[in-house]
């Protein structure tokens, strides 16, 4: 009994929703693909070229700041002299092992482990007749880099030799480092090139897909999402009881009717 009561309230709902879904179908297969309009593909393709250069600006960020931009920074940071001073070396150390070679003075490289290093050292008289002795030389700031820009066997073979004496620049920071070539122009260039001009790029990019699509208006109240909820309750007693009533009120019209009128 309470089987075919429960059957006779959700075929109806059943049927509501299988027809439903049969109407939504038919309107999806009748509906013809709209074509986009010049507006709406201009608006795309500016939005692929944003982000293909928003991205492509950050990603180059990630390998020009630590290869070019933090060098650059450290050399002028580390406050070179200006003017060059006559540097004599001193002495040349070829050594082996990680334990040994905390630092090199080249090195072709610099992100592996050194287990060979060349430790050079030089002393020169600055600007105010100070003698320096055994100041390190470096090939830049970092003490490592890439060829072509780097060539350490070149290096080591000019400045490297015992009584070599050639221009050098001390840090002023700190007087026991030394470099054979020093530009200040240059460490500001590449920081303009290499970090700069990126950084802007991304951030115009980013800054235009922001107002493309973000659109925030004050006018516009916000937008309240009311929950309903929904209490089932199909247990097999209150479709029973609900039966039961639908039967009673059947039967006390049919007897009404069949008393007719007073």
């Amino acid at each position: 009994m309470r089987g075919s009561s429960s059957e006779l309230l959700l075929d109806p709902q059943q049927e509501l929703r299988k027809r439903k879904l049969l109407e939504l179908a038919a309107s999806s297969k009748g509906a013809k693909k709209q074509k986009r309009t010049c507006r709406q593909r201009a608006w795309f393709y500016s939005t692929s070229f944003l982000v293909m250069t928003s991205v492509s600006a950050g990603s180059s960020l990630l390998f020009l700041v630590p290869l070019y931009v933090d060098p650059a920074i450290s050399t002028l940071v580390a406050d070179f002299a200006p003017e060059p001073v006559t540097c004599t070396t001193v002495r040349r150390e070829e050594l082996l092992g990680i334990f040994n070679c905390s630092w090199s003075s080249c090195r072709e490289g610099c992100t592996s482990d050194m287990y060979k290093c060349s430790h050079i050292y030089v002393a020169y008289t600055d600007h105010n007749d100070t003698r320096t002795e055994d100041a390190v030389l470096l090939v830049n700031i970092k003490g490592c880099g890439y060829p072509p820009e780097v060539k350490c066997a070149n290096f080591t073979e000019d400045y490297g030799q015992e009584g070599a004496q050639f221009p050098c620049y001390y840090s002023r920071q700190n007087r026991t480092v030394v470099m054979a070539e020093y530009d200040r122009e240059r460490q500001v260039r590449i920081i303009r090139h290499f970090f700069g001009l990126p950084f802007l790029v991304c951030f115009i990019t980013s800054v235009a897909l922001c107002i493309m699509h973000c659109r925030c208006s004050a006018t516009d109240p916000p937008r309240t999402v009311r929950r309903v909820r929904v209490h089932n309750d199909a247990s097999d007693g209150s479709i029973s009881n609900r039966v039961e009533r639908m039967r009673r009120s059947e039967t006390e019209e049919l007897e009404g009717a069949e008393r007719g009128p007073l």
